[in-house]
């Protein structure tokens, strides 16, 4: 009987600097589990349900979920997101690798899998905003969220080619990339489609979502995008993200349909607002809606509370943002002590405005 690909590992495939196949993998997970960190417990246990008798592995999705759910995946899609993702980037046996990501996400999974099937040498380091923090090595290819990204810009020279995802990129960290020359890109997936299908690049401030190999996308009657990804075994998904479809290959990401505010007669998509006032706005914040007696929705900006920014200062920041249209414009400031979010640094915005305000001031 022929060793099916999902259990082979590359013979070049280092971890922390060392070999391993399948057997002292092995050996290692059950350590992780033992005696390892967090992350660490994550590994290991997808290493163990990765190495046993079974074609498939359950996958949990997203935390942003109300209800975190289980999904079966055949393995094999894993190694053909792995390869994709090799063959589109021009990763090499023998390219080094930083794995900064928590495993108990699809995004740190798939990084170890591109590791072990396209023969990397990767090295495994905590989860945390600052990824470079007493690490002075170069790396060929690393994976970071934005949060990420924004806390390591100073050493992202070290890196030849970075994918930012899990969160939106804002316009001023895309700035910034562009100012470091860093080879980056961002890119648009989920669990259900094994990370990624799709990257844009950040050298380029208008550039579009450009579909990995074997990746086709059109809409619905919504116009929100259906991904087919047969060697992700995926035919016909249906997500809530509104596009423009440019191609069957490149589309436009406009933002997802349960964030719309319907304010008056009119509709906007939240994103495209944080993506203007992200020009002027370096700090952390995100677009919603509070109810209005006349407008049904009014648009609100909502910021943590930190002294160090002036009302008065940000009532002028907010009339230098030209590209805003008026009914884009915030009618006021919602204070909260902390966003609630994920890892990644995605904002849960319906269960962050369900928790009272510190206050609201009017624009």
């Amino acid at each position: 009987m022929q060793t099916p690909h999902y259990s082979k590992i590359h013979n070049r495939f280092l971890l922390n600097g060392y070999f391993y196949d399948k057997n002292t993998l092995k050996e290692v997970a059950y350590d992780f589990i033992k005696e390892g960190d967090e992350y660490e417990y994550f590994l290991g246990d997808f290493l163990l349900d990765w190495f046993d008798n079974s074609d498939s592995v359950y996958l949990e999705s997203s935390v942003t979920s109300p209800q975190p759910k289980k999904f079966l995946f055949k393995k094999q899609s894993l190694v053909n997101s792995a390869i994709s993702t090799g063959n589109f980037f021009g990763i090499s046996v023998g390219d080094s690798a930083l794995h900064c990501l928590p495993a108990n996400y699809i995004a740190g999974k798939m990084m170890l899998i591109r590791a072990m099937i396209l023969g990397l040498e990767i090295d495994l380091i905590s989860p945390s905003k600052t990824p470079f923090h007493k690490n002075q090595k170069t790396y060929d290819f690393v994976a970071m969220t934005p949060t990420q990204a924004f806390h390591s810009l100073s050493n992202l020279k070290k890196v030849k080619k970075l994918i930012i995802g899990g969160a939106y990129v804002s316009l001023a960290l895309q700035k910034s990339l562009i100012n470091s020359k860093v080879n980056a890109f961002e890119t648009y997936g989920m669990m259900e489609t094994l990370s990624h299908i799709a990257v844009r690049t950040m050298l380029d401030p208008v550039s579009e979502f450009k579909c990995l190999p074997g990746i086709k996308v059109h809409h619905d009657k919504r116009n929100c995008l259906v991904i087919d990804a047969p060697n992700l075994n995926l035919s016909n998904l249906v997500t809530n993200d509104e596009v423009e479809i440019i191609s069957p290959n490149h589309f436009r990401l406009i933002g997802r349909i349960d964030n719309i505010i319907y304010s008056g007669d009119l509709k906007l998509h939240p994103e495209q607002v944080e993506r203007k006032l992200s020009e002027n706005l370096s700090f952390h914040f995100f677009i919603d809606s509070i109810s209005d007696p006349l407008l049904g929705e009014k648009v609100v900006l909502v910021i943590k509370d930190n002294p160090k920014i002036k009302f008065e200062k940000l009532q002028k920041q907010i009339k230098k943002c030209n590209h805003l249209k008026p009914y884009e414009v915030p009618k006021a400031v919602v204070y909260f002590k902390d966003f609630i979010q994920t890892y990644s640094g995605k904002v849960k915005r319906k269960d962050t405005m369900s928790q009272k305000p510190l206050r609201v001031l009017n624009l």
